[in-house]
């Protein structure tokens, strides 16, 4: 058998040998992270629960995951040990780090203007379906110019009104609009 022939089975098993010696240094490093774990410090777990140690046991941890409320978890459930700073952050929903980034809205309330972001931070319900013309707004027969009559003002209006429905009805029994 020659190199060559062999070159790719080196190249493999060197390979797996830097990945099973990459895994082993984290899995140590992470076995002395829960070793030296105390009481008194934060920590999250595999789950992704922030608690507090309150003991450290052989093969278990007693952590106080809200005031008052106790639970028993094994030292391997335990992901990372956090820093004082890092877990009264965390716990305070204060995040200083991004403190000066603009703020990006969840919704699409700045793309409607500013009615519409008034409503939502009221809370009420926007309407992004037609709008029908309320009572109280005015109509084609209010906005004429001075120079025209109010009735012929309407007029135009109604008949303007009448030529929509007539192409209305022509569309729906399948006829032209012409």
């Amino acid at each position: 058998m020659s190199i060559v022939t062999l070159l790719p089975f080196i190249v493999l098993i060197g390979a797996m040998f830097l990945m099973t010696r990459s895994a082993k240094k984290k899995q140590q490093a992470a076995a002395q992270m829960r070793n030296e774990m105390q009481a008194g410090t934060g920590v999250r777990t595999i789950g992704g629960m922030y608690a507090t140690v309150k003991e450290v046991h052989d093969e278990t941890v007693l952590l106080e995951v809200a005031p008052g409320v106790h639970a028993i978890y094994a030292k391997n459930a335990i992901g990372a040990v956090i820093a004082d700073e890092e877990y009264n952050r965390i716990l305070d929903g204060a995040d200083p780090l991004h403190a000066d980034e603009p703020v990006v809205p969840d919704d699409a309330s700045s793309l409607t203007g500013d009615a519409a972001a008034e409503a939502t931070a009221k809370g009420d319900k926007i309407d992004l379906g037609k709008a029908e013309t309320p009572a109280g707004d005015k109509t084609a027969a209010d906005e004429a110019p001075a120079g025209t009559d109010a009735k012929d003002a309407k007029a135009e209006a109604d008949a303007a009104k009448a030529d929509a429905d007539a192409a209305k009805d022509d569309k729906k029994s399948g006829g032209d609009a012409k």
